[in-house]
């Protein structure tokens, strides 16, 4: 957090400095307001293509690996410009290599699902699942690594979860 403090504050010099340089071509009739205009303009523009970027930027730090099985789209009000073009806000993968077969059929699967989330700071969470690949019914894990239930869903064949984990 604080290097994007430290290059937003860069951005917003940098784009003055280009202000300053259009005045100065000028010869000063270019309004003053054009500085600080310039200025905010560099640092929203910085922090919206980190926005935009941060996505495939986590991708690449991933190892080969982990497979990515959801991405999550929002539309925020204060940021108008996700109402035209949604950027990705988090993202879950699955480590392809941490599968464990649970029973010797093969047809419950144990595995951690990572959770990515783009927030003030990167928020990275994670979960034991378990996953019946006959049914397609995903169990989460609770601290101690008893199924639960209650919150038991069925996915569809189509899921790319369900096809990362069973088809593997």
């Amino acid at each position: 957090m604080f290097w994007t403090f430290v290059a937003t504050i860069i951005c917003g010099l940098g784009a003055a400095g280009i202000a300053l340089g259009i005045r100065a071509a000028t010869a000063k009739r270019a309004p003053r307001w054009i500085i600080p205009v310039f200025a905010g303009a560099g640092m929203l523009g910085y922090l919206v293509y980190g926005e935009y970027t941060w996505f495939d930027h986590k991708r690449s730090l991933l190892p080969e690996e982990a497979v990515v099985v959801a991405t999550e789209q929002e539309q925020i009000f204060f940021r108008p410009w996700t109402f035209v073009v949604p950027y990705v806000t988090a993202f879950s993968t699955v480590d392809t290599k941490g599968l464990r077969q649970d029973t010797e059929d093969g047809n419950i699967i144990r595995f951690t699902l990572y959770r990515f989330e783009q927030t003030v700071t990167d928020a990275v969470s994670h979960r034991a699942h378990l996953i019946n690949c006959q049914s397609r019914e995903l169990v989460p894990l609770d601290a101690n690594g008893s199924p639960r239930v209650d919150n038991m869903k069925r996915l569809e064949a189509s899921d790319p979860l369900y096809q990362t984990v069973c088809g593997s």
